[in-house]
């Protein structure tokens, strides 16, 4: 599918841009537990909306459990003139964009200090810092005045530097201390204004991987990459549902096997989040079918080597279109599992529990483990999200 091209008769807009992602590993602490890791984090997704339904002006949450991160993906994101170079989180599920976690911020002569005091919390970790304006550059594209953090204070960043948020922009209301109603224009939404891509609009590419570091992903800013999927793009609208409408959300079922384990329901699409997080009782009910046990030593589902022979397919019915996840995209790449504090005796199994039954509003989470499986399309201008299969959709590497 070619690009969207918006074009008016007093501008021109360039060609959409890549930047390419690496998948890390943080083992710094020892082994990852992804299950920790993502219920902390949908916990902290969920508060601010439930705050925000409930008329509350504070979407920052101190209480959130925090834990460090665990699998994320990458990008190089040049700040300042010269630029200096900072690994980011590549997040959808937040939008304010911040650097200082490990590599200190460098002023330059693009930098502007607003003296705005900004904070944000996550389930993987915060920061809390000022408010600056400054040269971003993105691969080839350069974004003037775009507001960052910078943080002062950070937790449960180790190993990278921040985030760069590309979520909706009302997530970053409630940020900046002194201006709570005030909205943070994005870098997807400054490349667009500043004529820089036609349109905005995010393509997400991810692959599955079974080495603990690898550049596998790509970000494509102002449309897609053609070469990233196979077969057509299906697109979904956002969900109107809370609190999944104030993320990237969608509505969906899922089956497995023949068997429908979650009705259709909303939940949100995030590249913050490793595993598959499904509602308790569908959890429960994928459990049974599976005949998987959970396991004490990494949190997660545990199949025998036969068990994993007679795994069915876990279908995700989306807008009328139905995404098949293959036992092999069902389970954590075998090579490792150690990482996770695993055995090599056992195949573990990716999809975990949300923490709360059906109908909270947001009962499930397509992670990294699905967009590995499946190229996926951010679309602020049309409010919708798309998909397509990949050479990656069916593969075996795990």
């Amino acid at each position: 599918m070619s690009p969207i091209s918006i074009i008016t008769p007093i501008e021109i807009r360039s060609s959409p841009i890549s930047l390419s992602l690496a998948r890390t590993l943080n083992t710094e602490g020892g082994a990852i537990n992804l299950v920790q890791h993502d219920q902390a984090r949908a916990t902290a997704l969920r508060t601010p909306g439930d705050a925000i339904d409930a008329g509350q002006l504070d979407r920052r949450q101190g209480s959130i459990p925090v834990t460090d991160i665990a699998v994320s993906y990458i990008a190089a994101v040049g700040v300042g003139s010269p630029a200096t170079t900072y690994n980011l989180i590549v997040d959808t599920g937040s939008s304010n964009t911040w650097v200082g976690a490990n590599t200190p911020y460098q002023v330059t002569s693009t930098s502007v200090d607003t003296g705005e005091p900004v904070s944000v919390t996550y389930g993987s970790g915060s920061f809390s810092g000022t408010e600056w304006t400054d040269t971003v550059t993105l691969g080839s594209l350069s974004i003037t005045q775009q507001s960052i953090g910078v943080a002062s204070q950070s937790s449960g960043f180790s190993g990278v530097d921040g985030i760069l948020g590309i979520g909706p922009e009302d997530l970053t209301q409630r940020t900046l201390t002194n201006e709570p109603d005030t909205e943070i224009p994005t870098v997807t939404q400054n490349l667009y204004s500043q004529g820089k891509i036609p349109a905005e609009i995010v393509g997400v590419s991810f692959e599955p991987t079974n080495t603990e570091s690898s550049t596998n992903g790509e970000l494509t800013f102002g449309g897609v990459d053609s070469s990233k999927y196979t077969g057509s793009l299906s697109y979904t609208p956002l969900t109107t549902t809370t609190p999944a409408a104030y993320y990237w959300g969608i509505d969906e079922s899922i089956s497995y096997g023949s068997t429908v384990i979650l009705s259709a329901t909303a939940g949100i699409v995030d590249t913050g989040t490793t595993l598959i997080l499904i509602a308790t009782n569908a959890f429960n009910q994928y459990q049974s079918l599976t005949g998987a046990v959970s396991d004490s030593a990494t949190g997660l589902l545990r199949l025998t080597t036969s068990q994993y022979d007679a795994l069915q397919n876990l279908y995700f019915n989306i807008n009328g279109v139905t995404y098949a996840l293959t036992p092999n995209g069902q389970i954590w790449p075998r090579s490792l599992n150690t990482y996770i504090g695993g055995s090599s005796a056992y195949v573990y199994l990716i999809v975990s529990d949300i923490g709360s039954n059906s109908g909270s509003g947001l009962d499930f989470i397509n992670g990294q483990t699905f967009l590995e499986r499946f190229y996926s399309v951010f679309d602020t201008a049309n409010s919708r999200v798309g998909f397509a299969t990949t050479p990656y959709t069916d593969a075996t590497t795990n």
